[in-house]
């Protein structure tokens, strides 16, 4: 049978043997059937949606499966964890159905990260409840209650425990560093983010899980959960979009290309190529918009939503009015390309 995806790799477990992160170096998309059905015959997997801890003994012979298929960090992963304790597991998922273990989810973020799955194009739900906080450190993941713990030894060796953060998902680079980006500060990128190939993500700019960039982009600004920004467009400093968890419902915002969010702007409605906002102009569905004609003339007097998805407009506010103002953008930005070259 097909299988959705596929990963072997590493976990690290709590003091009470729960796996609180999973580590996936080559994680597969809709994987070779006849790689599924050799790992299942050495490794007695049972079927559907499973996580099946491998043992050190199995890892010769998996690693020739992974060589076989041309699946080469796997098969390092298979031959250098023979001398290691570190536990190890294969996650097989042969629907895309929502995540029930923490391996599963972190698979599912891999698979975003590593652009193999585009935001929106996996099944998360449930997975902020799934997750829980962890403290990421310098010595890797510590369940909070063990960390007072950890900071003892740590102290006693001499050493201190850096905490990086406290939050349900890392930081993508710690797991996943796509090709053809630049990320100015890597704590402001979470796992499951999907950089486009030319993607500069500079001090400031954040993208969440399940979101990010197509392809070219600046992004100065923040890119929430389930968000997908276009190749092309500029998110600028400060400039915010309104996403799935921080008040947009069950509406998909995404923003298309070649588009510009200005200085301090944000956006709470699907846009389409082409459009600009004007520096700290926050627009949402229901900000009423006079439309201007070519003559900058006012047409009508429309709530923004009537006005997602199209392309080619300019946002601004009148600066004696104060009224929000809408006229098609007569000229599409250009990224830099010398600020977009990640040679």
């Amino acid at each position: 049978m097909p299988h959705f995806a596929l990963a072997f790799g590493t976990a690290t477990k709590n003091k009470q043997g729960k796996i609180i992160e999973s580590y996936f170096p080559e994680p597969l998309l809709s994987p070779d059937e006849n790689l599924t059905k050799e790992l299942a015959q050495l490794l007695a997997c049972t079927g559907g949606n499973q996580v099946t801890e491998v043992s050190v003994d199995k890892c010769p012979d998996l690693a020739a499966i992974f060589e076989s298929f041309g699946l080469n960090l796997s098969a390092a992963l298979a031959k250098t964890a023979v001398d290691s304790d570190q536990p190890l597991i294969l996650v097989t998922l042969e629907t895309d159905s929502a995540p029930s273990t923490i391996p599963e989810a972190f698979l599912k973020l891999h698979l975003l990260s590593h652009r193999l799955v585009k935001p929106h194009g996996t099944n998360l739900d449930g997975i902020f409840g799934l997750l829980h906080n962890i403290a990421w450190t310098n010595l890797g993941a510590i369940d909070l209650p063990e960390l007072p713990e950890w900071q003892i030894q740590t102290r006693l060796r001499g050493q201190v425990l850096q905490i990086f953060s406290i939050d349900k998902f890392p930081k993508m680079t710690d797991y996943v560093v796509p090709s053809g980006v630049r990320i100015a500060d890597t704590a402001r990128v979470r796992l499951g983010a999907h950089l486009g190939e030319g993607t500069t993500v500079m001090h400031e700019g954040f993208v969440n899980f399940n979101a990010g960039t197509a392809g070219v982009s600046m992004v100065e600004g923040r890119i929430t959960a389930g968000v997908i920004v276009g190749n092309g467009s500029d998110i600028g400093g400060g400039a915010s979009i309104l996403g799935t968890l921080s008040g947009g419902g069950k509406i998909v915002v995404s923003i298309g290309e070649n588009c510009l969010l200005g200085a301090n702007s944000g956006v709470g409605i699907p846009l389409g190529d082409r459009c600009t906002i004007e520096a700290g102009l926050y627009l949402t569905a229901g900000t009423k918009v006079t439309v201007l004609d070519t003559n900058k003339k006012p047409v009508e007097t429309v709530k923004a939503r009537e006005l997602a998805g199209k392309s080619d407009l300019l946002f601004w506010r009148n600066s004696q009015t104060g009224a929000v103002e809408c006229l098609t953008n007569q000229t599409a930005i250009e990224l830099n390309e010398a600020l977009h070259s990640h040679n």
